[in-house]
């Protein structure tokens, strides 16, 4: 047993004045010798640590009252669920119901009874039916093409019209605006006009509509009024250049397509109209942004013109397997794969919203995304259909500006990408804020930083983060926490109700770490992909899971941790095998980005010439300071690879850049930086 106590002279160097160090230096040491571990850091997080103290000051702490944690038990809780906050949970309600005790016997019955699962949380979320379902799930053609909702008619749009009309279902501010409201019978109004419009352009069920825009009140309205017309979704980021509209708007077949004339982000006015002429497109329906609307092309229309008065519409009805929506995977090499989410794909979303994130009627959801990535279709969905509101600010997230809606709105989940956090620590952006109406953060998109993720909960006043890791092909997450489990930053406390995992080593066998395989079956998984084989990519050659189940290929890269705890490293085709020793891009990557000069970091192997063991390569986005000595910064970063990682990892090179390229959906593409560093061959 470590003896722990803090004097004043540690807290003073990491920033305290004298008073303040003496007398937190005698209250934590009190918590100290009283209570245990976990215990101890609940106490010290609310009642002695504010977000205005120095963080250095929180992490000597954490440090200090866990100094003697046992792996064993789990990874170090920085925050845990009292028994009054489990209580007015989602899934404490859920398990009352279901009389189930444990959350591990609530995950447990949800994967042994997996059609019950599904048809209890159909009911729960008040999903609309045209005609009922005669199964909820058929699975005759087997585990690999299920059949959900067998036998009824839905339209999904219809079950995000569920809470009061008068309550908001939209609140968004320009960067520079003031804050507007649309409610939920508005919202319903505007999307039947999109879906009227729609009709008066002879477009009918089963047509495809791109929409290449940013997440703004208009997107929601027409993503919303184009599902009701039991039309198709094509969604494209805002950030793609003409080149990859045009693959996208070719391999979906889009007929038509909703844009902006322009955003600005940061002062900068960014084109969108311009790049959907240059990429030649289809006929555009063009939202304007201010004053001087564009001039547009013969066939194009403004969307004043395009929105038509009549706000009634008899929404279409469709088949469960009818598609809703189609989406791209990011993949770097060749076509993307071409991804359709059908009318029971938002389910899971919203499932997901429901249980993981505790997303509850009249909360405030905020999530920087778009519509060309699935967490943007995801907060449609998580948010309506459980009857919250959606949150949207329209400038750069990573700023001051960002910081302030979030206090402003009183938002109460906000979703991140872990390099955001990042910037807003780098930035102090969030200094001085109030964001105790937070009641969780979720992280998602690229491996979480334990470091950050621990400044992220203290922002706060220590609020759980619940890390959430899927896939375009699942409809939302396979893997995440809870706000009925303690939350350890960057680390996973389950998988997803409803679905279950398999991790296989490089032998095929099961392991503690190794490639992510899920368990089917479960509302949400892909049956077919447009543009590939769907059994080719994700259940040929793959290894039979237990008691021979058949699994399904994902690709993560999944440690299991004590106490039931994971964590994330990377996709399993970004490993690497440096001195004979496989390690993940995310784990060197992780080692890195803690160097005070050094805001992000990516790690690729290359191959030396004529072959040969691979190289270390780390491209490194630095300050000024460690970008003008190049051999002073490598320096700096093989030491921390020696002493926190392995010193047989050496780095061969290290190229600065301003930025590091990422997809739409904000993860690294280091497959593009191993095509770029001289095509995968240098020099030894």
């Amino acid at each position: 047993m470590v003896v722990k106590s803090v004097t004043k002279e540690q807290l003073e160097a990491h920033g305290l004045n004298a008073a303040d160090a003496e007398a937190m230096a005698e209250q934590v040491t009190s918590l100290l010798a009283a209570s245990p571990a976990q215990e101890c850091w609940t106490e010290v997080s609310k009642s002695v640590l504010t977000p205005a103290h120095p963080f250095g000051v929180h992490h000597l702490l954490y440090d200090l009252v866990f100094a003697d944690w046992d792996p064993a038990l789990g990874p170090r809780p920085a925050w845990t669920p009292t028994n009054e906050s489990v209580r007015s949970t989602n899934i404490a309600a859920l398990m009352a119901d279901m009389g189930i005790d444990s959350y591990a016997d609530l995950h447990r019955w949800s994967i042994e009874n997996r059609p019950e699962f599904w048809d209890t949380m159909v009911a729960r979320l008040g999903i609309r039916l045209m005609m009922p379902y005669s199964a909820i799930v058929d699975l005759s053609a087997g585990v690999e093409r299920p059949a959900w909702l067998s036998g009824a008619r839905l339209n999904i749009a219809e079950s995000c019209f569920a809470a009061d009309p008068d309550a908001t279902a939209i609140l968004y501010r320009a960067e520079d605006g003031e804050p507007a409201t649309i409610s939920y019978g508005e919202l319903d109004r505007l999307s039947n006009r999109v879906a009227n419009g729609l009709a008066m352009m002879d477009y009918g069920p089963g047509d495809a509509l791109a929409c290449y825009m940013p997440m703004t009140a208009e997107s929601v309205i027409i993503y919303l009024g184009i599902v009701k017309a039991g039309c198709i979704v094509v969604s494209i980021a805002d950030s793609f250049a003409p080149a990859e509209i045009e693959k996208r708007l070719q391999l979906s077949h889009a007929s038509g397509i909703f844009t902006q004339d322009f955003l600005v982000r940061g002062g900068k006015k960014l084109l969108l109209y311009e790049k959907v002429v240059e990429a030649g497109g289809p006929p555009a329906i063009v939202v304007p942004s201010g004053a001087g609307f564009a001039e547009l092309r013969d066939g194009d229309v403004a969307w004043n013109d395009f929105m038509e008065a009549n706000d009634r519409f008899e929404t279409v009805p469709c088949a469960p397997d009818d598609c809703t929506n189609i989406l791209f995977s990011s993949g770097t090499t060749g076509a993307p794969k071409t991804i359709p989410w059908t009318q029971t794909t938002p389910i899971k979303a919203a499932v997901d919203g429901h249980l993981h994130h505790d997303i509850r009627p009249g909360d405030v959801i905020a999530w920087p995304t778009n519509l060309g990535w699935m967490m943007g279709p995801w907060l449609i969905y998580a948010g309506l259909v459980n009857r919250a509101t959606i949150a949207l600010y329209y400038g750069a997230p990573t700023g001051r500006g960002f910081a302030e809606f979030v206090q402003d709105a009183k938002v109460n989940m906000l979703g991140v990408v872990p390099s955001l956090v990042k910037a807003w620590r780098n930035g102090n952006s969030t200094e001085g804020l109030d964001w105790s109406a937070i009641r969780a953060f979720s992280s998602t998109g690229e491996c979480s930083n334990a470091d950050d993720m621990l400044w992220l909960m203290a922002r706060a006043g220590y609020k759980p983060v619940i890390e959430y890791c899927g896939g375009t092909e699942i409809g939302g997450g396979y893997i995440t926490g809870t706000v009925v489990q303690p939350s350890s930053p960057a680390t996973f406390s389950t998988p997803a109700l409803g679905l279950d995992l398999v991790l296989i080593d490089d032998e095929g066998g099961e392991a503690d770490n190794g490639e992510v395989f899920l368990v089917p079956p479960s509302m949400g998984l892909s049956n077919e992909l447009l543009n590939r084989n769907h059994h080719e990519v994700y259940f040929a050659d793959t290894p039979a899971g237990p008691g021979g189940v058949t699994l399904r290929r994902h690709g993560d890269q999944i440690e299991r941790l004590g106490g039931g705890y994971f964590c994330a490293h990377g996709r399993a085709d970004d490993t690497m095998n440096l001195g004979g020793i496989k390690v993940s891009s995310a784990e060197i990557e992780r080692t890195l980005n803690v160097l005070e000069d050094v805001n992000e970091t990516a790690a690729i192997a290359v191959t030396g010439e004529g072959g040969g063991p691979a190289l270390l390569v780390i491209y490194a986005v630095a300050g000024p300071d460690a970008g003008s000595n190049v051999e002073a910064l490598k320096t700096e970063m093989q030491a921390e690879i020696k002493q926190h990682l392995n010193p047989l990892f050496k780095i061969h090179d290290v190229i600065i850049v301003d930025s590091l390229p990422r997809t739409a959906s904000n993860k690294v593409m280091r497959r593009k930086l191993r095509g770029d560093y001289g095509k995968g061959t240098v020099k030894n």
